[in-house]
């Protein structure tokens, strides 16, 4: 029998609803009661909060808790419950510093705990059966919901409402009546150090461009002291009049620019002059590969609070792969 941790931040999966609203009430002892006793687990309150309220602080004691949640050798696996909203944040911050053969595994529910069709607790089963499974170790950090197990690079939420809201990460694995079974296993790179204090306070904004859309707010960002711009582009990763030059003075000034899509599926391939990718990444902006401008954003965070040079950056942000189990 295994024994899982269970870290229970919040969300959803341990919301009941009100009159304003549904807010985060249900504790870790509280949703880990209902499970099938498969398997021993331990559950631990880490915050309790709906996954939008979320600081970059709060994260970084995720990272502490899991991390010593992995390092223990009575735990074989961790599981994460969390708000949706953010959870393609939080889980790909881990997976950038999860240095353990061990599984961890993100679930929540799109439905609060007191909803009579909440599918939160059939959630919480599936990610404690993959947290225990010999097959998943060494996949790094997972994302499970209704019955699909997906790498946490990647992923994003693609539907506000629907059962099974993820897409884009590799598909890990699945469960068929009940039954696991995996279809890849995610390349990992090396894992970077987990956050220290300075990470609280790291600010990476997130440009998006427009038919239209001027530089002035990613120049402003530049000036204002943030410390990276993550610009996301059009297409293959592209940008407006006068972008090309805001991103060569960013660079100049000491801030680093990472190149993303507002495309929710494809990389970004610099591929067009006058503007586009070709002219941005000249100008000194890196391209994020198949990165969100989301998990683009955490990444620099973590790299920019280490600190770490426009070189350390480019290196992770390596596409990920995977290859067949």
């Amino acid at each position: 029998m295994a024994h899982i941790r269970i870290l229970a931040t919040g969300g959803t999966i341990a919301s009941r609803s009100g009159q304003d609203g549904a807010s985060s009430a249900e504790r870790a002892e509280k949703l880990a009661a209902g499970l099938s006793g498969r398997h021993s687990y331990s559950a631990q309150d880490v915050t309790n909060a709906n996954s939008y309220q979320l600081r970059l602080g709060e994260v970084r004691l995720i990272a502490e808790a899991v991390h010593a949640a992995v390092m223990d050798d009575g735990v074989d696996g961790v599981v994460v419950t969390h708000g949706t909203d953010t959870m393609e944040e939080t889980a790909f911050l881990l997976d950038l510093v999860h240095d353990s053969p061990k599984p961890v595994v993100f679930t929540g529910a799109q439905r609060p705990a007191d909803s009579k069709v909440a599918d939160g607790p059939g959630n919480l089963e599936d990610a404690v059966t993959a947290a225990a499974a010999p097959q998943l170790r060494g996949c790094g950090v997972l994302i499970s919901f209704a019955g699909e197990i997906l790498g946490a690079r990647g992923t994003r939420k693609l539907h506000t409402l629907a059962e099974s809201p993820f897409g884009g990460g590799v598909p890990v694995a699945h469960f068929v009546a009940g039954t696991l079974h995996v279809t890849a296993v995610p390349v990992r790179q090396k894992p970077l150090p987990l956050p220290g204090e300075d990470f609280d306070n790291a600010r990476v904004e997130i440009i998006e461009c427009a038919l239209g859309t001027t530089p002035e707010l990613f120049s402003y960002a530049v000036r204002s002291g943030a410390n990276a711009v993550v610009l996301a582009g059009t297409g293959t990763g592209n940008a407006g009049a006068g972008f090309a030059e805001a991103v060569q003075d960013a660079v100049r000034a000491g801030c680093p620019v990472i190149l993303c899509s507002r495309v929710p599926a494809g990389g970004v391939v610099p591929a067009y002059g006058a503007g586009g990718g070709v002219n941005l990444v000249r100008a000194g902006a890196i391209p994020g590969g198949d990165l969100g401008p989301s998990q683009a954003r955490m990444l620099a965070a973590l790299l920019t609070s280490l600190p770490a040079t426009q070189d350390e950056i480019l290196q992770a942000l390596t596409t990920g792969a995977s290859r067949g189990a």
